[in-house]
């Protein structure tokens, strides 16, 4: 029985992209604690734009990596297994996400061993501290986080079968990255205006500093998800060849509901 789910290219490829997109979204939480220069990675200054009265740098978490990655592979499954695909998904990956920071929180609350606490890693004098700052992210930040992944996969969804359905086959650009652009604006949005001006656990940010932030945010997401509109190309050639062409349009058939 197993043999035969595992044999069928419908269902394999489902738990390929699947599988992907579970992963990237689960380590896009865990890799966000940390924040980075875009600027200085690069080895270039500091931006320091002028935004609604703040200077911003690009100062972005490491999970911006990552989230492009998410809503791309999003609208790769809406083509081929629809909205119900993407919501099962959506769903299995709030729950596994949610399942992991109750871990953490878990692991947290063990009493470390004596020789592990201190100097046990190079250079770093309290590895339970470290622990505890990296794995134990603030409770309105996951759920904020959720919140926006949520709202915003609903929304990707909903603008790429509108998209699709005027543009038919054709323009595969046009429904993922406008699809993706949208859901991200508002994702970027959501995240930091719930966890850090409505909800906040610690000193609550001016709401020009969470605007400047986010929109600062969305800028490097806009660029980089037309810069990867060539990757969902390529990805969408592997899954014709992979599947064949009478099979892919069955099932791109089936997502939007028709026969």
């Amino acid at each position: 029985m197993i043999h035969n789910i595992i044999k069928d290219k419908s269902t394999k490829l489902f738990l390929i992209l699947g599988g992907f997109f579970i992963a990237n979204a689960l380590l896009a939480e865990i890799i966000g604690a940390k924040l980075f220069s875009l600027e200085k990675t690069f080895g270039w200054a500091p931006a320091n734009i002028p935004l609604f009265g703040n200077e911003f740098s690009f100062n972005l978490t490491a999970g911006v990596v990552l989230w492009p990655v998410v809503f791309i592979m999003t609208d790769i499954i809406n083509e081929y297994y629809g909205p119900k695909g993407v919501r099962f998904l959506s769903f299995l990956t709030i729950g596994l996400i949610a399942y992991a920071f109750i871990m953490f929180s878990a692991a947290i609350k063990l009493e470390p061993a004596d020789f592990w606490a201190k100097d046990y890693f190079n250079g770093v004098p309290d590895s339970n501290s470290a622990f505890k700052g990296i794995f134990g992210q603030s409770q309105s930040i996951i759920i904020a986080s959720l919140i926006a992944f949520l709202v915003s996969q609903i929304l990707d969804v909903f603008i790429f079968h509108r998209i699709k359905r005027v543009t038919g086959e054709g323009k595969i650009w046009m429904r993922a990255t406008v699809s993706t652009l949208v859901s991200q604006l508002i994702d970027s949005f959501v995240v930091l205006f719930l966890a850090f001006y409505v909800f906040p656990q610690g000193k609550a940010w001016s709401l020009s500093l969470v605007l400047s932030t986010c929109l600062g945010n969305y800028i490097y997401k806009f660029i980089i998800a037309v810069v990867m509109t060539p990757v969902i190309y390529l990805v969408h050639a592997w899954i014709e060849r992979y599947l064949g062409k009478p099979l892919a349009a069955q099932m791109k058939l089936a997502a939007m509901g028709r026969s």
